[in-house]
């Protein structure tokens, strides 16, 4: 049965600042508190997306969230009207005004994980909202996550959606980001690849000892039983705790799988060699034939790979049944990691192009092309029943565009954050945007009195 994999990356919010937030992430904290630019970003990843349509990759979108959270702000105490209440925190808090204002749901590789129906017990395709439990500014995405993945999956009968795991530290999930699946072909069953930093109930696996684990075994586990995924067909593996601590904070900073292909650093995993026999003989047994790569340290250095998120790329499959590899410019300007990928496309292996894009707002936060999209495998008749407002098109392009330029700020500051007009401009933003993109009332000032 035909079926492709659809890339749905995230629009950048309104409020894309480098407010430092995320520990363990380098480039989001080396960049702290510079200023950014939400309409250069927008249209940063816009580009990326329709340079992907043109080259005939069926590409979708995925709707930023409401922020500053105000809501978010009342539970932890600040009062008064929505303007008080953003006054009061940058008066009295303003850590937490800069966390509830991170536009971090434009890395919608940690929205959710998404197993295919060819995987699943029911025969349909499973999302489960990642909690993001590691990090405050993040752990408040998923109910809006829920809402924007239900209206774009809205179809029962082939789409099932699953609430974010518990809200404490032994089932932290950060999403897609940590997780990837290897098949012959997109429609046909294939092997789905949990990647954890830890265990939060077995003391006799290691960790790292400078930054932290956000995803646990446990986490992993329980996705995929909510999944309905065959035991045999599931292989688990532990990141490295040393290249957590080199700023390794999700597999896709140091590794990304796409079809019978795994390209990955040397010292991505734990114990590499148990991990590629597993993933080998799940993939034989379902007729398919694995093909890692992996890059050897002598040639890029973990630092590299960090500094250049090389492995933070995209591996798309072409239609020949070779493979593109896009990646950040920041990978052109690293002479070790640009002279490793002139000598692999070189080879005429597998991969055989890579692609280059301009994404340095996103970069300098931490989150390279992977991060911008969260990846869906669909059936031919799974894909038409996604709501098609979603799905880019050049006319959907040169709106959102258009709407990128009548909404956003070419300049944020954190002192800009304090503004109370910055909500005005993103709830205006957002339902015009759900209008364009057919969502419904999935943000709360939508739909709350």
């Amino acid at each position: 049965m035909h079926a492709c994999e659809v890339n749905f990356d995230g629009l950048v919010g309104p409020t894309h600042n480098y407010g430092g937030l995320s520990y363990g992430n380098v480039a989001s904290q080396s960049n702290s508190q510079q200023h950014s630019n939400p309409r250069e970003a927008a249209r940063q990843g816009l580009a990326k997306m329709k340079a992907l349509m043109d080259l005939g990759f069926t590409q979708g979108v995925l709707a930023p969230q409401e922020r500053p959270d105000v809501a978010a702000l009342r539970r932890l105490g600040f009062m008064g009207s929505d303007g008080d209440v953003i006054r009061h925190a940058a008066r009295e808090a303003m850590p937490l005004l800069v966390a509830s204002c991170s536009a971090s749901s434009m890395w919608v590789a940690n929205a959710a994980t998404v197993s295919p129906s060819a995987d699943t017990a029911d025969g349909r395709v499973h999302f489960t909202a990642a909690n993001l439990n590691c990090k405050y500014h993040r752990s408040i995405e998923h109910p809006t996550t829920s809402r924007v993945l239900q209206a774009m999956f809205a179809d029962p009968r082939h789409f099932a959606h699953h609430s974010a795991l518990p809200a404490v530290a032994q089932f932290g999930d950060e999403g897609a980001a940590n997780h990837t699946r290897f098949c012959r072909d997109y429609g046909e069953p294939g092997v789905e690849f949990f990647v954890y930093g830890r265990s939060a109930f077995d003391s006799r696996y290691p960790a790292p000892q400078k930054y932290p684990a956000r995803q646990t075994l446990e986490a992993s586990q329980a996705v995929a039983r909510l999944h309905g995924l065959s035991a045999d067909a599931v292989v688990y593996a532990q990141q490295n705790p040393a290249v957590i601590d080199q700023g390794v904070f999700h597999n896709d900073v140091i590794a990304v799988g796409n079809g019978q292909v795994l390209f990955h650093h040397q010292d991505a995993f734990l114990d590499n060699d148990a991990v590629m026999h597993q993933l080998r003989a799940g993939l034989e047994a379902r007729g398919g034939q694995f093909q890692p790569i992996a890059v050897p340290r002598s040639a890029v250095t973990v630092e590299d790979a960090v500094r250049s998120y090389l492995f933070n790329s995209q591996l798309l499959s072409c239609a020949d049944g070779s493979m593109l590899l896009v990646v950040p410019e920041e990978c052109r300007n690293n002479e070790r990691v640009w002279r490793y990928l002139e000598q692999l496309t070189a080879e005429r292996g597998v991969i055989r192009e890579v692609k280059v894009f301009d994404l340095k707002q996103s970069m300098r936060n931490g989150g390279g092309p992977a991060c911008l999209r969260l990846r869906v495998a669909l059936k031919a008749h799974e894909l038409a029943a996604v709501n098609p407002r979603v799905i880019l098109t050049a006319t959907l392009y040169d709106t959102l565009v258009q709407w990128v330029d009548r909404h956003y700020r070419d300049r944020l500051a954190d002192a800009d954050l304090a503004d109370p007009q910055l909500l005005d401009e993103c709830r205006t933003a957002l339902d015009e945007l759900t209008r364009i993109l057919d969502l419904g009332s999935v943000y709360p000032f939508q739909y709350q009195p």
